[in-house]
């Protein structure tokens, strides 16, 4: 499947997903005054900001694919991790507030329909282990959709608490369980929601990949025989999946423009095919740079 073609295919069921969430959100609160449930309304609520998050995931997988031009030569891929960034921290806040209610809950316990908040929270599940199943296969090569898909499956696991909880309230009237429900999903999707904003951040500094090793990379580049040294070098990541490498190298001997490019095309297949770095530039010299600063393990 091509790239793009594969990114249309992730921005199509991002929409799907926004629509279906839309109308969970819907449902849910209506059902949430009714039985005055605060987990179903917490529940609502994570599904309203979920929906403005998906959709923004989508919005910023369609400008991600605009080109390069004169004021961004890089490109707009970055927008997906800005958006992914903004939806980790959106899911935080949420559980935040609603640890708050929660709390109130707790001190002032409130008589809640059991049976209503029971037949709802059904139906979120459903609605929401279709949306995961639409997402599944496409949230690991996309950090976007990652995010995107993790606002749904910590929707799953938050609809299949309610469901607990109101048959627990409908059955034995246990009504502190709705606080309780409500406390057990935020801490869940923050422990989630954090290694997205961690990973999007990380992104953001240009701090180098954790899979890439720049001492090794030192270590392998300075075995080639036409090779003295190698310094300012910088490796860092564009998106979640295309990475950058740049360095000076000094030369030891004073080769020909054509011996440099054929070292060139030696340090490119290795860093391409040891490292997994599609994007290098290299700059060369001869009897430059005496002084060499030494290896960075961050940028």
């Amino acid at each position: 499947m091509s790239h793009h073609h594969s990114n249309n295919l992730q921005g199509t069921k991002l929409l799907w997903v926004t629509v279906l969430n839309l109308a969970i959100t819907v449902v849910q609160i209506i059902g949430g005054v009714f039985s005055n449930s605060l987990s179903l309304l917490s529940d609502a609520l994570h599904n309203l900001g979920d929906s403005s998050a998906i959709f923004i995931a989508f919005l910023a997988g369609k400008r991600s694919r605009k080109k390069p031009d004169e004021r961004n030569t890089f490109g707009y891929k970055r927008i997906e991790i800005l958006a992914a960034f903004f939806n980790g921290m959106v899911l935080i806040a949420i559980c935040l507030f609603l640890f708050f209610e929660a709390y109130q809950r707790f001190v002032d316990p409130q008589p809640i329909k059991g049976k209503i908040m029971f037949i709802v929270a059904s139906f979120g599940l459903l609605a929401n282990l279709i949306s995961v199943l639409v997402l599944h296969k496409e949230k690991n090569h996309n950090l976007n959709v990652r995010a995107a898909y993790l606002h749904l499956l910590g929707d799953t696991f938050s609809s299949i608490a309610v469901i607990i909880g109101g048959f627990a309230i409908w059955k034995f009237g246990i009504f502190w369980i709705d606080p309780l429900v409500t406390v057990l999903v935020g801490i869940y999707i923050i422990y989630h929601s954090w290694h997205v904003v961690k990973e999007t951040v990380d992104i953001l500094m240009q701090a180098t990949p954790h899979n890439i090793d720049l001492k090794e990379i030192e270590s392998d580049v300075q075995k080639i025989e036409e090779i003295d040294n190698i310094h300012h070098v910088h490796v860092w990541q564009l998106n979640d999946s295309q990475i950058h490498f740049e360095a000076h190298l000094n030369l030891l001997d004073n080769i020909s423009i054509a011996e440099v490019m054929k070292v060139r095309k030696k340090i490119e297949e290795l860093l391409q095919e040891k490292f997994g770095i599609g994007h290098i530039t290299l700059q060369f010299g001869y009897a430059c740079c005496d002084a060499p600063m030494p290896l960075i393990s961050r940028t």
